[in-house]
């Protein structure tokens, strides 16, 4: 399959792209930034230096590669959660604007299924970002794969259990890997005592 992964350098992107690479699949990654193209590379993608806003540059570059899947991972969220309030706005630009450009870009690329990262709980003053979202995705025949917090390395609970619901990083990517076969719906992805 040939798959489109938005995010392909970000904290459960990173550890998806060699699983899916490994599972037989042709991968196109995305990066903001072209310092983080041979992370892309040495998983095996090939990289995509685009910015989702850029919504000609994402579409050119969708449909350059003929995928099968077109999956958004993305987030825009700080490196430091104390700042998580501040750039809520942000994220909830990913989540509707972005999320608009992936699924027009999908669109015009001809027959790409839709996956979509999302949560598997309500953010405070944040909910309507992620149920425009959650929709827009449904509304287009995609899969909506809700994750619990992250823990492990790289997260912002690398050495404590967030709260429920919650998954390790690296469980929430092997879960998705095979979920490119997924049905068109909601999928949840936590620990499982979730």
């Amino acid at each position: 399959m040939r798959i489109f992964l938005a995010g392909a350098t970000g904290v459960i992107g990173s550890r998806l792209l060699p699983l899916l690479v490994a599972a037989g699949h042709d991968v196109a990654g995305t990066t903001r930034l072209r310092e983080r193209a041979g992370m892309i590379e040495r998983a095996g993608g090939s990289a995509v230096v685009v910015d989702v806003y850029d919504a000609e540059a994402l579409t050119s570059a969708v449909v350059d590669f003929r995928p099968d899947l077109v999956m958004h991972q993305l987030t825009d969220l700080p490196d430091d959660p104390a700042e998580i309030p501040a750039r809520a706005v942000a994220n909830a630009r990913i989540r509707t604007e972005g999320t608009a450009n992936v699924l027009a870009a999908a669109r015009a690329a001809g027959p790409a299924r839709v996956f979509a990262q999302s949560i598997a709980w309500t953010p405070p003053g944040r909910g309507d970002a992620v149920a425009w979202h959650e929709a827009a995705v449904l509304d287009a025949g995609g899969v909506v794969v809700r994750y619990g917090q992250f823990y492990g390395s790289g997260t912002y609970y690398e050495a404590e259990l967030p709260a429920h619901p919650r998954i390790h990083v690296d469980e929430a990517a092997r879960r998705t890997a095979p979920l490119v076969e997924a049905s068109p719906g909601i999928v949840v992805v936590t620990d499982p005592e979730d």
